[in-house]
């Protein structure tokens, strides 16, 4: 995680952001001059998922560093790492809490602005914020949910041996709105793609990489090694990667419309789940904090 990062790359190399423009709170921002490599951190509080303000901080980075690629002169990013910065959890998804209040009051237009937050993240990271520059998920510990749909979402997904992956909100009755589906269906089959969000199963990295969904696969604490090795060996061939990466937009494009489409569906299952549903999502809220208390 930082530590980690702080002792593989120069002082001389690394400059720490506060958040560009504001002063984040949920989310911590490295900027390494060598590599031209924006590292941002989450530590969503009171638990490790998408809180409100991690999805705001999240949007407000991608906006900030899309003005600066556009604005400056000279090319500052060539890569942005997601990555987590509270132990043994990389993001628990979304934030059940807040659902479950959205859910009993029936607030279907609180639900549909926090799933948009939650879409608009991802589309920053499919789309490599419409500029030049590859994005990375870097995964040291468990990606559930939107969290695992966040990892999909960049260009390339580096998950270290033994993290676990998957999508529980089938245990809850309903299922991962925010992308899930488009991503992993680009991956591997449709059919393959369903049966891994109605399983509920948790995946550990092995098997995913096996699957073809992460990229590459670390040893454990490896990660930041793995990022700068892949860094090293894209720049070494700049011109076949970038374009590869070109080619991939154009054949497996993901429209925004898509990915708005299926969150209202998501939006509307959600307003149909039954008390008996809602109090599995219950526990598994109790299960989030406990993550952050460890």
């Amino acid at each position: 995680m930082i530590d980690n990062l702080a002792r593989m790359i120069n002082s001389d190399d690394v400059e720490q952001q506060s958040g560009l423009n504001n002063q984040y709170t949920q989310l911590k921002t490295y900027y390494d001059t060598k590599y031209k490599a924006g590292w941002y951190f989450m530590n969503a509080q009171p638990r490790p998922c998408f809180t409100s303000v991690l999805l705001d901080e999240l949007n407000d980075y991608a906006k900030n560093i899309k003005h600066e690629m556009k604005s400056s002169q000279q090319k500052k990013y060539d890569y942005l790492i997601l990555a987590s910065d509270v132990k043994d959890v990389f993001n628990l998804g979304g934030d059940l809490a807040v659902f479950f209040e959205l859910i009993k009051k029936q607030d279907r237009d609180g639900l549909l602005a926090y799933a948009i937050k939650c879409i608009n993240v991802l589309y920053h990271n499919i789309t490599h914020l419409e500029s030049e520059l590859t994005t990375i998920a870097l995964v040291q510990g468990d990606a559930l949910g939107g969290g695992f749909e966040g990892a999909l979402a960049s260009n390339l997904l580096i998950a270290e041996r033994g993290t676990k992956l998957g999508l529980p909100e089938v245990l809850f009755n309903l299922f991962p709105g925010m992308g899930a589906y488009s991503l992993l269906s680009r991956k591997v089959s449709p059919a393959k793609a369903q049966e891994i969000i109605l399983s509920g199963k948790l995946y550990l990295a092995e098997e995913l990489y096996e699957l073809g969904i992460v990229d590459i696969l670390a040893d454990k604490g490896e990660g930041e090694t793995a990022v700068y090795r892949y860094i090293e060996t894209a720049n070494r061939k700049a011109n076949s990667y970038q374009a590869m990466r070109q080619v991939r937009d154009i054949s497996n494009p993901i429209p925004y419309k898509e990915l708005l489409d299926i969150t209202k569906i998501w939006v509307e299952s959600a307003l149909k789940l039954t008390v008996k549903d809602l109090r599995m999502m219950e526990r598994l809220v109790m299960r989030q904090t406990a993550k952050n208390n460890l």
